[in-house]
């Protein structure tokens, strides 16, 4: 069937956006009325950028399309319509590729038999003016879908509004029980009903509510079987047979309805579900992280965008943080399925949260640093560096308090992330009646770089560390020698430390995918002001 014209959207009197049929009118062959759609497509103009400049369709969309499974993934990602206009940037952007819904389409097909293949209560009505009989009134109650083929399909996107379904020269053959009635004579038997060259076509428009939850609707729907057989048994089925050719007609028109009815409560039922869905995660006691979408899609033919706000928040109280998302521009590559960019703005709200929260802090004794490590939390080790404190405290064990005095920053450039670290450390004296005396105060700041990697669906990556500066706040015990301890405290972070860190982070953390999904060809990369995925999807129920 190729590419069709559309007819342009009207926007009606509710300020909803609506689509004509989606089918060409050379496969109608007598087969029904062109199906109209059944739900909003848009929201109200003025509110968003809506479809084109005079508020018309694309003149030309492509007409094959296939339902997905496996897709839902890819769709999730690209549920955001016309909500109010804002100037915020995304923390994360999204972007799926014409690859993804090619592959997804070999999952679609599950989804449209999970919806069609099975009983269906329709209650169709209708009637019939026999000649010399009169008029036939009959209802179809029931119907039972038992075979559905539909080999040939494909999806594209549909520009401003979501994604494009088609099936076509599907087969389908179902039973179903009926009444019938001829004046005062009453009957009732069952049928068997077998469709050929059926065409289905689908527009999913794919938006967001005003909390940034994601949201589906059917944009359209036309539904076209041309090669239709009836065939009527018990009841007085050879009277009722003989009228077939007469009622093949009708039925066909109320069957190509009753399809798009179908696939139209399956959407309204993932809808309802979609109501409910989180947008956002508690990672542990003191952080959260937003995942509410963010603005309208930009919908093209060979791709769909989306930001993600990627905001973290405190559990307990959202502070206002200073920090702002920059744009993104995602680069133009046709063959990953998927390409997520990952701003420092997300990186650094992060901080901001843990910061103000007062997570950012640890007590450090003499049994968590490494056996060969240089410096060792006790008087007669720290003394080479003050002093006064072995001959006021000789031979007891010390503790380090560490916490952050500012918000550690994090940059990202095309080397490598960037982070500034502000800490301070207070040194305790440990007496035997566990009393902690106070015995020094620094300031510690340290410049480090990372260089994250990716493997199938884990993240990991390796740390360096570039400067370490520390500055005597207060004292306790005298004078201190800082910039010996400065050199002792660098020596044994880049013979301890750093490859002790790099240990734990090479093996990476599992990167959070929907059950089925595995990542493919991972490459990850590194721009100014954000940190880019791109990957192909693989799905195994």
């Amino acid at each position: 069937m190729g590419d069709v014209p559309v007819q342009p959207a009207h926007p009606p009197q509710d300020g909803h956006w609506r689509h004509r049929s989606l089918l060409p009118a050379a496969t109608h062959m007598g087969s029904g009325p062109t199906m109209g759609p059944a739900a909003a497509v848009g929201h109200a103009p003025g509110s968003c950028r809506c479809p084109g400049a005079d508020g018309s369709l694309p003149a030309r969309v492509h007409l094959l399309s296939g339902a997905t499974r496996g897709m839902w993934l890819c769709l999730l990602l690209l549920m955001a319509a016309c909500v109010p206009t804002t100037t915020s940037s995304p923390g994360i952007k999204g972007r799926v590729t014409r690859s993804a819904l090619e592959y997804g389409q070999r999952f679609g097909l599950e989804l449209l038999r999970s919806l069609l293949q099975k009983e269906h209560n329709v209650n169709l009505q209708g009637s019939y003016q026999a000649p010399l009989l009169g008029r036939l009134n009959y209802t179809v109650p029931q119907i039972h879908i038992h075979e559905l083929q539909m080999n040939d399909s494909t999806v594209d996107f549909a520009e401003d509004v979501g994604v494009q379904l088609t099936v076509h020269r599907a087969r389908i053959q179902l039973n179903a029980t009926w009444q019938a009635q001829l004046g005062a004579w009453q009957d009732s038997g069952s049928l068997r009903l077998r469709i050929r060259d059926l065409a289905v076509a689908v527009l999913l428009g794919l938006g967001a509510d005003e909390h940034g939850h994601p949201s589906v609707w059917d944009a359209g729907c036309d539904a076209r079987g041309t090669d239709l057989r009836l065939e009527f048994r018990r009841g007085q089925s050879w009277l009722y047979n003989l009228l077939v050719p007469l009622l093949q007609r009708t039925l066909r028109q109320q069957l190509n309805k009753q399809l798009c009815v179908e696939i139209q409560k399956g959407i309204s039922r993932l809808q309802d579900s979609l109501k409910n869905m989180r947008v956002s995660a508690q990672l542990d006691p003191f952080a959260a992280i937003d995942l509410s979408l963010l603005g309208q899609p930009a919908i093209r033919k060979q791709h769909g965008d989306v930001g993600l706000k990627g905001e973290f928040f405190g559990v307990h109280g959202r502070w206002q943080n200073p920090f702002s998302a920059q744009p993104v521009g995602l680069p133009e590559l046709q063959e990953p399925m998927l390409l997520v960019a990952i701003t420092e703005f997300v990186a650094n709200t992060a901080a901001f949260v843990y910061f103000t929260a007062g997570a950012l802090r640890r007590n450090i004794t003499a049994e968590m640093l490494p056996r060969r490590f240089p410096l060792k939390l006790n008087t007669e080790s720290m003394g080479s560096f003050a002093p006064q404190l072995q001959q006021h405290f000789p031979s007891c064990p010390m503790e380090l308090h560490l916490w952050a005095r500012r918000q550690p920053l994090l940059s990202c450039h095309p080397n490598a992330l960037h982070g500034a670290l502000f800490g301070s450390a207070e040194a305790f004296v440990v007496l035997p009646n566990a009393t902690r005396v106070p015995a020094f105060l620094l300031n510690i700041d340290a410049n480090v770089t990372a260089k994250p990697t990716i493997a199938g669906n884990r993240l990991g990556g390796t740390v360096g560390l570039q400067s370490l500066s520390v500055v005597q706040v207060m004292s306790h015990v005298g004078p201190l020698q800082v910039q010996k301890l400065e050199n002792m405290l660098k020596f044994g972070l880049w013979l301890f430390g750093v490859p002790w860190a790099n240990k734990r982070l090479r093996p990476g953390v599992p990167l959070p995918t929907p059950h089925g999904i595995t990542l493919l060809h991972p490459h990850l990369s590194l721009h100014e002001g954000f940190m880019l995925i791109t990957t192909d999807l693989r799905y195994e129920p």
